[in-house]
């Protein structure tokens, strides 16, 4: 955890104070400091429920410290870089969100309307909104559970998981309405607890049931445990949700094995992966759930997203042998992009970009893998090649030495920090 600067005194999480130091900051507008790197990037408090959190300020990401919970990557190493200020617009002065989505969230009759949300989420008509896959991969990065470090290891269960999406989701406005609303995400199943799970799924399914000329749907975001044939068309079984299966009519099967034919063969090569679904449904009078739009993500057991075999085998590598890192997503970004698997923060000068080059992708700039700690995986010619070396100090510590020394960082770094400070 990291120390803040909020009215000229240094405080921490942990201080009982800290709340307080938070309302005061919050009631003047004032910007904490974060002071996990000599930076001191600015914050903004935000006002969620009841509780008030020190965030970080829009694209400032890269100028906290790697090990600070507020760092993340520059927009560049995913597909971040091409939906953040349009698709995704942070307001600090509110503590919001602004997403707008390129996905129906409303259908009418047998149709689904997309929706036409500008004037809400002031954003333009021509910009592209967050497709299912890039708001799950939104989700999934707000929530940090493209993070990892050895100590995570073993402590990442469903209802983790789910508390971190929930959270992620409190003060995002899609169309107009909290993301919290139109997002159910199974709770943990028991059997003891089997009727009033049941009762509070039903209480928010609630608004999705309501027959209007233009029914609401809502967003499912949980864990596949199998899709089955029934007796009309195939019903995907949620795990969490044993009593309720939802339906999935036959030209939808079709599709979705057709699209992610490459997701259905990994998951079903390894008893070990999770298979993620984020979709559409609405509930009908009865409360018989049906899907209307699906996407499938494939992760591992600690819950990071992989794509193939050489992701899998690249994050197995990482967390075998105890590295900390950030998986880098892609968003809307297509399959081809030239777009780092991981990003390492534990090199002596991170972030280091790891990339696994496959047969008809696009392949890098060459100039960019000759820089320090860019690592290159070309899967046609080699094995996996030895991983960047770890640092012996942190790189706050790196800085400050070079800094005393009077000896610049190296040009490439420089070139990146320039460029990172203009997102």
């Amino acid at each position: 955890m990291s120390d803040y600067l909020v009215d000229g005194q240094r405080v921490s999480q942990d201080d009982a104070g800290f709340t307080t130091a938070l309302v005061t900051a919050y009631a003047r507008h004032d910007r904490p400091l974060c002071l996990c790197s000599p930076r001191r990037p600015a914050m903004y408090v935000a006002h969620l429920g009841e509780k008030f959190l020190a965030k970080r300020m829009p694209r400032t990401g890269g100028l906290h410290a790697p090990d600070c919970p507020s760092y993340e990557p520059p927009a560049e190493m995913s597909g971040l870089a091409q939906v953040i200020g349009t698709a995704i617009t942070e307001l600090p002065d509110s503590g919001t969100t602004l997403l707008k989505l390129d996905f129906a969230l409303s259908r009418k009759g047998v149709r689904a309307v997309i929706p036409h949300c500008e004037e809400a989420t002031s954003v333009a008509r021509n910009v592209r909104g967050l497709t299912l896959r890039g708001l799950l991969h939104y989700l999934w990065d707000q929530a940090g559970i493209t993070l990892w470090k050895p100590s995570f290891a073993g402590r990442r269960s469903w209802s983790t998981v789910r508390r971190r999406l929930l959270a992620a989701a409190q003060g995002k406005i899609a169309c107009g309405r909290s993301l919290t609303d139109l997002l159910y995400i199974p709770e943990a199943f028991t059997v003891e607890q089997r009727k009033e799970i049941a009762t509070r799924r039903t209480a928010q399914w609630e608004h999705a049931s309501v027959e209007k000329v233009r029914r609401p749907l809502m967003l499912l975001l949980g864990e596949v445990k199998e899709i089955v044939p029934a007796r009309f068309g195939y019903a995907a079984v949620i795990k969490h949700v044993p009593d309720q299966s939802f339906a999935l009519g036959e030209d939808q099967y079709r599709r979705m094995t057709r699209h992610f034919e490459q997701e259905l063969l990994l998951w079903g090569a390894s008893a070990t992966l999770h298979m993620v679904m984020i979709a559409t449904f609405a509930a009908n009078s009865a409360g018989v759930p049906a899907i209307e739009e699906l996407l499938l993500m494939p992760t591992n057991a600690q819950w990071i997203p992989v794509e193939n075999a050489f992701d899998l085998q690249l994050v197995d590598r990482l967390q075998q042998t105890r590295r900390r890192f950030i998986r880098s997503l892609r968003y809307n970004a297509y399959e081809g992009n030239a777009l780092p698997t991981a990003v390492l923060l534990d090199t002596p000068y991170p972030p280091s970009p790891l990339h696994i080059e496959r047969p008809g992708a696009t392949r890098s700039d060459s100039s960019d893998h000759q820089m320090p700690g860019v690592w290159v995986w070309d899967v046609s010619r080699s094995s996996m090649p030895p991983l960047p070396g770890e640092a012996t100090a942190t790189a706050d510590q790196v800085q400050g030495a070079a800094n005393s020394a009077k000896c610049p960082l190296p040009a490439w770094l420089t070139r990146h920090r320039i460029r990172r400070d203009r997102l």
